[in-house]
């Protein structure tokens, strides 16, 4: 009897992890077929706002005000909004040394990111600024040159949201940033790449967002959870405003090189993720189905899918309680799940033109997934918070 149980437990994990491996690989496979074009016409007219939040990042806002620099579009049409939040030390000065416009906000009930956004926009519409659009950056990043006129290009053919490719600054810096870029090229390039080739919503990231004046308009920002971008994005789909993807341009973000750096971090997004879940998925996957909104109940599942590490240790799991249970089939059928799991990553690395070294990273593998597991069980019980702690970093040299 106990066997009997056993056996059909297993065998409804193995079908919900064949469902989701099946969904991924729709996905990578709608990728490989986007081609996806790299010449975007920009006339370089549109005026953009950069907007920056930053806590206590003196130890690597020049990188990114360095790119900003170079960006490959007329310097008069775009201006950089710092706001110095809740800072300690030399963030507000160091944005000045690079002619940055300079907000500083001191605010000890309110300390998130969403909260600092909404802040520098209210700073901006009583002084009267006008932009022809937005764009966020993380303080921790760099931009590639061609970053506005990629923006530009979409927004003159009629995108109002837009989402560029995010990606690792340091990826050799350790096989933790080596893994974190592995993991953001199957989830930040090849889902939104095969997501746009059906016309679905590419989602935001957090990081590399840009979006038309008439959004920031009409939506403000009144986001202040862990996973301010999560509910950006269920807002916009759920008003029918899609998000597309620019794979031709990127942001990088400087990440923790240290499974101690980089717990802070992770913990954050999983359970701000997991407040998401709670909070507006059920919801939505309702509304989406009932009014046959696709675009909806695809952003709804989005938010479904666990990171990598879950269903990647339940289906070696499961093929192993395949195997004790003698149940050659569901063990093949789980262990062909694992198989795709990996074969998922590896299209997301060649789509991304990954070095080899990004290969080798996978041998870390196992050691990563013990530990997200842990850190993800954690994330389930843990209360729910909104308050911006800055994550401990390395600073990169590139």
């Amino acid at each position: 009897m106990i066997t009997l149980a056993l056996t059909g437990l297993l065998a409804l994990v193995i079908a919900a992890q064949v469902v989701l491996v099946g969904y991924l690989l729709v996905l990578a496979a709608l990728a490989i077929a986007a081609r996806p074009s790299r010449n975007v016409v920009s006339e370089g007219r549109r005026r953009f706002c950069v907007l920056v939040p930053a806590h206590d990042e003196e130890a690597v806002l020049h990188q990114l005000l360095t790119s900003l620099k170079r960006l490959d579009y007329p310097s008069d049409c775009f201006e950089v909004c710092l706001v110095a939040d809740n800072c300690t030390d030399a963030t507000a000065e160091i944005g000045r040394e690079f002619g940055a416009r300079v907000y500083e906000r001191s605010d000890s009930t309110q300390q998130a990111k969403g909260y600092a956004l909404r802040w520098l926009l209210g700073q901006l519409d009583r002084e009267g600024a006008v932009y022809d659009a937005y764009v966020v950056v993380d303080a921790d990043s760099v931009v590639a040159p061609n970053f506005l006129r990629a923006m530009d290009g979409r927004l003159a053919v009629g995108a109002k949201a837009i989402q560029a490719y995010y990606t690792v600054l340091n990826p050799s810096a350790s096989a933790v940033t080596a893994l974190r870029s592995t993991a953001l090229a199957a989830v930040h390039y090849l889902r939104p790449l095969g997501r746009s080739r059906v016309g679905l919503s590419a989602g935001l990231k957090g990081n590399g967002m840009c979006f038309a004046a008439e959004v920031m308009q009409r939506f403000a920002w009144r986001w202040f959870t862990l996973a301010e971008d999560v509910e950006f994005h269920l807002a916009l789909v759920e008003h029918g405003v899609r998000v597309e993807f620019a794979p031709e341009t990127w942001v990088k973000g400087d990440m923790p090189v240290t499974l101690k750096q980089a717990r802070s971090q992770n913990a954050r997004w999983e359970r701000g993720r997991l407040d998401m879940v709670k909070m507006r998925v059920p919801q939505l996957l309702w509304a989406g189905l009932r009014t046959r909104r696709w675009m909806l109940v695809d952003a709804a599942v989005e938010q479904l899918i666990p990171p990598l590490s879950v269903p990647f240790a339940v289906a070696a799991g499961a093929s192993l309680l395949g195997l004790l249970l003698r149940n050659e089939g569901l063990a093949m059928l789980a262990g062909g799940s694992l198989a795709g799991y990996v074969l998922y990553l590896l299209v997301g690395l060649v789509l991304v033109g990954a070095p080899f070294r990004m290969y080798v990273a996978l041998a870390w593998a196992p050691i990563y997934v013990a530990w997200k597991l842990g850190l993800y069980g954690q994330s389930l019980v843990a209360a729910r918070s909104t308050v911006w702690v800055r994550t401990a970093r390395t600073p990169s040299n590139g």
